[in-house]
């Protein structure tokens, strides 16, 4: 395994450790800002440290096409380029070909695409995702592979699945032998528990350096995919991280922590903070609405972030309407920073045996609602 990972406490199935990588370290739970375009949208990279991010998501899809992963390599490789020298992991790109890509072509062999930006013509394979996200850097990469539109039935599902499989197997033999480097490969299946049997038994037979749980997050609901999370973790290697891609809300990201998830990647904090939505440890908070603009108080007066130390809830009220770029940049420190205090909390509760207990907190303060208007 190029990465040790060493699970420290349970309870339950729910696991705290430490994802060790030549980079530095990944406190688990962990949960990964998404820099898209090599930028958290609204943040400088030190101030997305300073919210407790171990790690960072790049964009394999946007990164090709804009500047190129070729340009990226010859300016010293992504981290150097964005300026971020903690752990990258980078997806494969294949979910953004199928959700933004227009005129797809879909064989065996990969994906002919154009571009969102330009029209430009493109393929990705499971051998020119992982040349690409060589070229980035990426500490932890991903196997290419096939995101169907949903809903779809039973037999497009296998069938996707049973492709991406393959090109798992081609993305393992592409990836080589890459020190200080990992491979995840990605569990689909989509809510058939024997086709995510299926799959991972076909990722365990080809060996990775961590696992990710694909297909879902993507308007299935939470009922469902926590029934999906109730078996699909535990498919898994036991001593490999798992990664739960694209979640989410906070209490999907706690639900999934009972069930076993260590790692998690989501837009909303960002995209939230840039539309006027706070995260608070008592439910989204919109910051837009007319009750805030004469309200003195912090957004939330247990939280340290500089949203919450310096600024009252009628000024962040009056930049978001106002559309000042200062909303954006302080709602999403502020979010980024609750999401990160959400993992600490996690963690914690795990290594101290009482996820029960901080589960219970958690759902009671959130029922509660927003603080009283004044």
């Amino acid at each position: 395994m190029s990465f040790a990972f060493d699970i420290q406490a349970r309870d339950g199935r729910a696991r705290s450790g430490v994802l060790r990588t030549t980079r530095g370290d990944i406190r688990t739970p962990a949960f990964m800002p998404v820099g898209t375009a090599a930028t958290v949208k609204a943040m400088r990279p030190e101030s997305v440290r300073e919210t407790g991010a171990d790690i960072l998501l790049g964009n394999t899809y946007h990164l090709m096409l804009r500047p190129g992963a070729e340009r990226i390599a010859r300016l010293g490789g992504l981290h150097r380029f964005m300026n971020w020298d903690g752990p990258i992991l980078t997806d494969s790109g294949g979910f953004q070909v199928m959700s933004l890509a227009s005129l797809r072509k879909l064989t065996e062999a990969g994906v002919r695409f154009s571009s969102h930006i330009d029209g430009s013509k493109h393929v990705l394979s499971p051998e020119s995702s992982m040349e690409i996200q060589r070229l980035l850097g990426s500490d932890i990469v991903m196997a290419f592979d096939e995101c169907p539109a949903l809903p779809a039935d039973k037999a497009r599902i296998a069938a996707s699945m049973r492709l991406s499989m393959r090109w798992a197997q081609r993305s393992r033999d592409a990836f080589g032998d890459r020190p200080g480097h990992a491979l995840f490969g990605i569990q689909q299946g989509g809510l058939a528990r024997d086709l995510r049997e299926e799959s991972a038994e076909a990722l365990r037979a080809i060996g990775f350096d961590g696992y990710a749980i694909g297909g879902l997050a993507v308007g299935e609901g939470q009922a469902a995919m926590f029934e999906v999370l109730d078996h699909a973790p535990q498919m898994l290697p036991e001593d490999r991280p798992r990664y739960l891609m694209g979640v989410g809300k906070p209490d999907d990201i706690v639900g999934a922590v009972l069930r076993g998830v260590d790692m998690f990647d989501c837009v909303l904090p960002s995209r939230s903070g840039r539309t006027g939505q706070a995260w608070t440890r008592r439910g989204p908070v919109n910051l837009r609405n007319a009750r805030h603009r004469d309200d003195p108080r912090p957004l939330d007066e247990s939280c340290t972030c500089p949203a919450c130390r310096g600024y009252s809830r009628a000024y962040l009220h009056h930049v978001t309407r106002a559309d000042e770029i200062i909303g954006s940049m302080l709602l999403t420190w502020h979010n980024l920073q609750y999401y990160q205090d959400l993992m600490a909390g996690l963690r914690q509760a795990i290594a101290d045996g009482d996820l029960a207990g901080f589960i219970a907190a958690f759902d009671r303060q959130r029922a509660e609602g927003d603080i009283e208007p004044l």
